[in-house]
């Protein structure tokens, strides 16, 4: 039989892929801020009208507000992952190709909660929107450490266990969101901020079972 060679696996450029994903950030978080129109308050002569007409507005600088601020750290958590990561191959392209489709999403789901909230669909969709960004997110990074963190670079390999319990960690915090937005609306997205304390329990825990 005729000897075959592996064919090499193909690999792109990872600044490339970081300027593009910073770049569709970039404009999502930018689109946020148009939803916040002055046009929308109507004929305004005196202060207290224009005060009034601020705080009927209360919803949509809410819904702002926390869209910009989750953004925010769905950019830092791209940040972290791609300090890791040595090589993309094709599947690692799509995977995170996925992850901007629901970030340039955002702003339009945004929108909704500023527009709609008193449907059911208006309050549901910013958190459906969020979680499959993270999922998405969490997915690209553990491509990159599946078969012995093949696309990380060799010194944080160590780390894998960390990132992906935090990962973990975030889509269950997504998920609570979801679950509570039909009742609590955007209050929902509250639940982020058990983020933090339970990622730093459980990996307290996880530490101690592998000194035990």
């Amino acid at each position: 039989m005729p000897h075959t060679t592996a064919r090499p696996a193909t690999y792109y450029s990872v600044p490339r892929l970081e300027a593009y994903t910073d770049a569709v950030f970039a404009i999502a978080a930018t689109l946020l801020v148009l939803d916040l129109s002055a046009t929308a308050f109507g004929a305004i002569k005196t202060d207290a009208q224009l005060w009034a007409a601020l705080g009927e507005q209360w919803e949509t600088f809410m819904a702002f507000g926390i869209s910009f601020a989750l953004l925010s750290g769905l950019w830092v958590i791209h940040m972290r992952q791609f300090r890791d990561i040595a090589r993309a191959d094709l599947t690692l392209l799509w995977l995170n190709n996925a992850r901007l489709l629901f970030i340039v999403l955002i702003p339009f789901t945004t929108t909704l909660v500023g527009d709609y909230s008193e449907f059911y669909a208006g309050r549901m969709l910013l958190p459906i929107n969020f979680f499959f960004a993270a999922l998405f997110g969490v997915l690209t990074y553990f491509w990159a450490a599946a078969r012995g963190g093949h696309l990380l670079k060799a010194e944080v390999k160590d780390d894998v266990a960390e990132q992906r319990l935090g990962g973990l960690v975030a889509l269950f915090c997504g998920a609570l969101t979801v679950a509570l937005s039909p009742w609590l609306g955007s209050w929902a997205f509250l639940a982020y901020v058990l983020n933090g304390p339970m990622q730093a329990v459980l990996e307290r825990r996880r530490k101690a079972r592998a000194n035990a």
